[in-house]
């Protein structure tokens, strides 16, 4: 990999490519628009939107009027983001938003930055309000190490490729979730992390906002009675650092995986089994060992 450096706030010479921008935009309240943003938007000649409905009403209510507005999204991003990058090295600067908070997080944002870099295009980031940050930082939890993780995956043995492997995780933990299955989230964090503090941040800086803060098993009790209404951010207590400590001290650390395998078969153990006990040791599926020693 080469060195790359890049200035943002140097002039740009005459036919040179123009710039990707990546702006932040409101998360509820229209009011964590940022003074730089709405002038990015307004200077930029192509606004790249996750949802262009979405964000018409955004540049409605703050006289945005540009030359393109160009829709960017997780279904139609092979086709759009080379046609997106082909405007910019034509000199065009182009601004890319997601429906709320920051370009890139759990959305195809990323995928249009990488191919920008690819092309020695500048990527200048808008900064702005976020959700997840927004709600760490009420939490009451530790706030000096923490993991995004984002949406979950759907399936049960992603689910746990993804949650077995912070069980020693010491850091806070933050996870994306829709209402419909925040508690199917939660359950699966219950039975995989055992039941930790917890806080479910719902409707940051909307009229509803709401913060229920307790231990899993209490969060779900509150969820039965009442019913999950919009978007979540969770905010997870991370696992006490003497078991994180204890995973990195363990007996087995010094061993290569199939000899990890091979200790417990020697203890008798079928290889089936003895291939299930190393990855409950390490925290990783039994697939993942499985794959690993193929």
């Amino acid at each position: 990999m080469s060195l790359s450096i890049q200035s943002s706030f140097q002039e740009k010479e005459e036919g040179a490519p123009g710039s990707l921008y990546l702006v932040a935009t409101p998360i509820g309240n229209l009011e964590d628009m940022t003074f730089r943003a709405v002038n990015t938007l307004k200077a930029c000649d192509i606004i790249a939107a996750e949802d262009t409905r979405q964000t018409r009403k955004l540049l409605t209510h703050f006289d945005i009027s540009p030359s393109m507005l160009f829709s960017y999204h997780e279904h139609n991003k092979a086709a759009s983001g080379p046609e997106l990058i082909r405007y910019i090295i034509e000199g065009k600067n182009l601004a890319l938003v997601s429906d709320a908070g920051l370009p890139a997080i759990s959305d195809p944002g990323a995928d249009l930055v990488q191919l920008a870099l690819e092309q020695g295009i500048s990527v200048i980031p808008v900064p702005g309000a976020n959700a997840a940050l927004s709600s760490l930082i009420v939490s009451g939890l530790p706030t000096e190490r923490f993991t995004f993780i984002g949406f979950l995956p759907r399936e049960r043995k992603e689910i746990q490729a993804v949650l077995e492997p912070l069980q020693a995780a010491s850091g806070t933990l933050l996870f994306y979730e829709s209402p419909h299955r925040v508690m199917k989230t939660l359950k699966a964090i219950l039975e995989i992390l055992g039941n930790r503090r917890i806080v479910l941040a719902r409707e940051l800086t909307k009229r509803y906002e709401e913060f229920v803060r307790g231990t899993i098993e209490e969060c779900l009790e509150y969820l039965e009675e009442h019913a999950p209404i919009g978007e979540y951010c969770l905010v997870l207590e991370g696992a006490d650092p003497k078991e994180e400590q204890k995973q990195r001290d363990a007996w087995w650390q010094e061993l290569t995986l199939e000899e990890h395998v091979e200790h417990y078969e020697g203890e008798g153990l079928p290889r089936k089994d003895a291939m299930k006990k190393a990855a409950a040791d390490r925290g990783v599926s039994k697939r993942d060992v499985y794959n690993a020693l193929l």
